[in-house]
């Protein structure tokens, strides 16, 4: 299992956080979303093998939320 920290600019209020949870927990493969309002990270949890970095970008470009950096997180 792979983790990553998405940092989302655009991350503001609750609507947001729950908005990003739910489309990044559609994608088959991604096994836990941690969201901070204050800081605009969101922690993704994911199987290698199921889905990569650049899905869960488009998931949250679809929701106009796009990914300012993504930054590999040691489990």
């Amino acid at each position: 299992m792979r983790h990553v920290v998405l940092r989302v600019p655009d991350i503001s209020c609750e609507h947001c956080e729950r908005t990003v949870r739910q489309a990044l927990g559609r994608i088959a493969g991604v096994h836990r979303v941690d969201v901070d309002i204050p800081a605009k990270d969101v922690r993704v949890a994911y199987d290698e093998a199921s889905v990569d970095v650049a899905c869960l970008r488009a998931a949250l470009h679809d929701e106009d939320y796009p990914v300012a950096a993504v930054t590999p997180v040691s489990s």
